[in-house]
């Protein structure tokens, strides 16, 4: 078929063309004498991003899943109790690691649309004087589900409490996209992954430490090798690596911070805002829910759709990719088949959105929805028209 093949899933997302060039050159000496010059301002600006000031970051050629291992072996030793929360794919896949690490693992079950229960951890840790709880972890954004989470008043629940344990936060589908203060609120451990806000291919876990995680590493009894914090500070200190980087990725690393910074986060962060609104405007134009259960627990990376009963999503999805070209992102676990997403995260604009609603608009009247041929696209366009506003000025 003629043209392009759109995608609007929630990661990987689309790579701008400048990214793509920097990447496309040949293979580099990753010992040699000047690598340290493009690699130690990498380290600098990245803990930007996380807005991280006075830890470390490390970057692991993986994906977040490594940057997610290397947390867990790194800060955490087999017996630690930790408190957790499941209301999506991802954080259920963060508890299986937890289990699988030998964690002991207090699970808070939430309804999916729903995120993390601040009132209940905060319950959790009262009850909790020993300070037998090593970490808390939270998933910043569900991307099953299309929810974001309070992590600032998860920090205050610790605080409030005096509570010493770790602060863990998956900001995979959040970091580079939407507000997110590491420093500010007490986070000890923020992974990430590269093929999402930062705009590039899979291939890069980002994993931003406080210099209390730092502390806790020297205590923590997992063996580990690849992921080690020990290897990594040696290396990268000198502006090297303990093993051959994906140094393309990299490249491709540095011109993707320079267009965060050029832009600047809180304009990013209006922009993704702005986006997502006209996505929501056209659900709620469509007369479909999201299957997040409220406004504040609305995300502005991805929106889960919810389906009449009798129509398969899926199959939404399936029609939207070969009648339209379009990648649309399936429900995933106790959602397949009943919510269908779409990712507006990364380097996308009005115009893309709206051919990704039009597609979905398409294939949603194809499999047998019931909703007014351009409904939706046109309530976004609306809000596009009316929203349109200068960019704030950049934080110095």
């Amino acid at each position: 078929m003629a043209g392009f093949t759109h995608l609007f899933i929630p990661g990987p997302t689309n790579i701008p063309e400048q990214v793509r060039q920097a990447m496309n050159l040949p293979m580099e000496d990753m010992r040699a004498p000047d690598f340290p010059a493009f690699t130690l301002p990498l380290f600098n600006d990245i803990k930007r991003v996380f807005k991280n000031d006075t830890g470390r970051v490390f970057i692991y050629p993986s994906s977040g899943t490594g940057a997610w291992e290397a947390a867990m072996e790194n800060l955490l030793s087999p017996g630690d109790h930790v408190l957790m929360s499941r209301f999506g794919q991802f954080s259920h896949l963060w508890v299986d690691m937890a289990e699988r690490f030998g964690l002991v693992v207090d699970v808070v079950e939430c309804e999916w649309g729903t995120g993390v229960p601040v009132e209940i951890y905060a319950e959790k840790l009262r009850a909790d004087p020993q300070h037998r709880i090593k970490a808390v972890f939270a998933t910043h954004n569900e991307t099953a589900t299309g929810v974001t989470s309070d992590i600032a008043g998860v920090r205050s629940a610790l605080d409030a409490e005096k509570h010493p344990a770790l602060l863990f936060v998956d900001g995979v589908s959040s970091i580079g996209s939407i507000d997110f203060r590491q420093e500010e609120w007490g986070i000890d451990c923020a992974v990430s992954g590269s093929q999402k806000g930062f705009m590039l291919p899979a291939g890069l876990g980002f994993l931003s430490v406080s210099t209390k995680a730092l502390e806790a590493s020297g205590r923590a009894k997992h063996h580990r090798c690849f992921f080690s914090f020990e290897d990594m500070i040696k290396a990268n200190d000198g502006g090297y690596f303990p093993y051959t980087p994906a140094t393309q990725l990299l490249r491709g690393l540095r011109v993707s911070l320079d267009l965060i910074a050029a832009e600047g986060l809180e304009n990013i962060f209006a922009r993704h805002h702005r986006m997502a609104e006209g996505v929501r405007k056209a659900v709620n134009a469509w007369e479909l829910n999201l299957c997040a259960k409220a406004p504040k627990w609305h995300s502005d990376t991805v929106s889960a759709i919810v389906v009449p009963e009798g129509i398969d999503s899926a199959q939404i999805v399936r029609t939207a990719y070969s009648k339209y070209q379009t990648s649309l992102g399936v429900g995933l676990n106790k959602v397949a088949g009943k919510v269908f997403r779409i990712g507006h995260l990364g380097w996308l604009n009005e115009v893309m959105i709206c051919g990704a609603l039009a597609a979905a608009e398409m294939a949603l009247i194809d499999c047998g929805v019931r909703i007014k041929p351009g409904s939706g696209v046109g309530a976004a366009v609306e809000h596009f028209r009316q929203t349109g506003v200068l960019p704030v000025a950049k934080a110095a």
